[in-house]
This record gives structure tokens, C-alpha cells and sequence, in this order.
């Protein structure tokens, strides 16, 4: 420290060791209660992250924990049709309640907020990144063990701010299996890395059908690259998720809760372990 130090950093171009670093975490809504955060991210759009927050989500319920879901995708909310959802979400000046799945999963999302589910929302990037903000600091979360966040795909202002604004204990990737798949994988790696974010675990959707007549697994896509990408980028934990004509049955019908996520236990196991922040 300078012998000049007048203890305003703001002014200062020194790298002392009493330097402070800004924090730009914001408290949650002064009723809400949520011991962990995790956000389900990916690189581009079309690999089914939304499926992967819901069946994560479901999976920890089954377990008998307090789960929540904040659609981050504010232009392409699907958290709620998945649930079967069509309440709109209420509130007044102590905040914003959440909406509750079948099972009693706690659901925010911009499409339980609007008149017509398919009217657009045509925000410009700031708008949208403060509309998420608000699912943090004015939404009431009650008692919960786990808040699931569908992100945007892609790094930007979304994906910026959350992981500036509210605690992650860490991001669960997920892909699919084509060639383009390690840089977009990269991509979501190295913006944790900046943001230190622990990567907890890597989806593959679409990994393989399993054949009606002899079980045998087909790679429709092309050979499975997760647990090498994995391997590669020190991700702890693979999941590789079926193309199954049921997953998407389930969906459509609002039921995604009735699917046997059991595929994600090794993910979720990484999930319970990482310490909050």
C-alpha cells in the first residue's frame, strides 16, 4: 500500500494487496429463500437445454428436494409447456409468487406472465437481461434446496449478467453429438473458467436410439464425443440421453415430471457436491 493511499480504489491504477474486488452479486428478494443455484447452459440453440433443466429439476424433486426453475430464456420460454403450466404467475408490491408445477415445483418464466403465450417478446438485449434480474430480486423463491436457471443459448448478456448478478455454484453444459460440438463446448468452458464458475457436468442429447427389437444403441448422430470432450476439459461427470420418442411425448403433453431421469445421476451427483456460494 502507497504511503499516499487515500483508500478510494475507484481512483486507483495500483494493484495493492488491500485492493477490494468489486462484487456485482445482488440479494435476492428479501422474503426468498434458495440454498443453491445452478445454471444449465450451451453454446448454441437446438441441443435441449430447456429438456435438461426440467429433467434435472424433476429429478431432484423425486428426491424429495425443494426445486425451483427460472426460465432465463426470455424470448424462447418452453419451462412452462413442458410442465403442463397455464396459471398466470401473480404478485403485488411484497413481489412476484411463483407458479407451481404438479408435482409443487416452483416456476417462473416470461411466458406465465404474458396474456397470449405465443405473442413475441421483441426486447433489445438490456431490456431482457433486466427482466431476468427481476425473476431474482423480486420473485418470493420459497424454502428452496435447489433454483434451476434454463439459460439463453450463447454468451451474451444473459449469460453475462446472471453469472455476474446471482451466486452459481456451478453450470451443467449441454451438447449434442456433432462435429461442431467441441468449440461450442469450449466456448461455455472458457466463459466458466472467466467467470469462475466450476463446470459440474456435460448433456449429451441425443446421444443414441436405443432399437425397439434388440435394445441395441444406434448413433444416429454420429459417435458419441462427450466423454472425451469431458475428459479434455477436466468436466467431472457425462450424461448421454436418448433420443426417445417419449421424452418428447411427455413434453408436449406437460408431463416431463413422469420421465425416469436416472440417466442424469452421475450430473446431479456432482450437482449435490458443489458448495454454495
Amino acid at each position: 500500500m502507497s504511503e499516499n493511499c487515500t483508500h478510494d480504489c475507484s481512483s486507483c491504477s495500483s494493484n495493492c494487496a488491500s485492493r477490494k474486488k468489486e462484487s456485482f452479486l445482488k440479494e435476492p428478494h428479501k422474503n426468498a429463500s434458495i440454498k443453491k443455484v445452478i445454471a444449465v447452459v450451451s453454446g448454441k440453440g437446438g441441443v435441449g437445454k430447456s429438456l435438461t433443466t426440467s429433467l434435472l429439476a424433476s429429478f431432484a424433486q423425486k428426491k424429495g428436494m425443494s426445486v425451483g426453475i427460472m426460465d432465463a430464456d426470455i424470448t424462447g420460454p418452453s419451462i412452462p409447456k413442458m410442465f403442463g403450466v397455464t396459471d398466470h404467475a401473480t404478485g403485488s408490491e411484497e413481489g412476484i409468487d411463483t407458479v407451481l408445477s404438479p408435482s409443487g415445483m416452483q416456476l417462473m418464466s416470461m411466458n406465465l406472465l404474458l396474456d397470449d403465450e405465443t405473442s413475441p417478446v421483441i426486447w433489445r438485449g438490456m431490456v431482457i437481461s433486466g427482466t431476468v434480474m427481476q425473476f431474482w430480486t423480486d420473485v418470493v423463491w420459497k424454502d428452496l434446496d435447489l433454483l434451476f436457471i434454463d439459460m439463453p443459448p450463447g454468451t451474451g448478456d444473459v449469460p453475462l449478467t446472471v453469472f455476474q448478478s446471482i451466486p452459481i455454484a456451478g453450470i451443467v453444459i449441454v451438447t449434442t453429438p456433432q462435429d461442431l460440438v467441441k468449440m461450442v463446448v469450449e466456448k461455455a468452458v472458457n466463459m466458466a473458467r472467466i467467470m469462475n464458475i466450476p463446470v459440474l457436468g456435460l448433456v449429451e442429447n441425443m446421444s443414441y436410439l436405443s432399437c425397439p427389437d434388440c435394445g441395441k444403441k444406434i448413433e444416429v448422430f454420429g459417435a458419441s464425443k462427450a466423454k472425451s470432450i469431458a475428459a479434455e476439459y477436466g468436466i467431472p461427470a457425462v450424461a448421454r440421453m436418448p433420443l426417445d420418442p417419449a421424452i418428447s411425448s411427455l413434453a408436449d403433453a406437460g408431463r416431463i415430471e413422469d420421465y425416469d431421469g436416472s440417466a442424469l445421476d452421475e450430473v446431479f451427483a456432482q450437482i449435490e457436491k458443489a458448495e454454495r456460494k
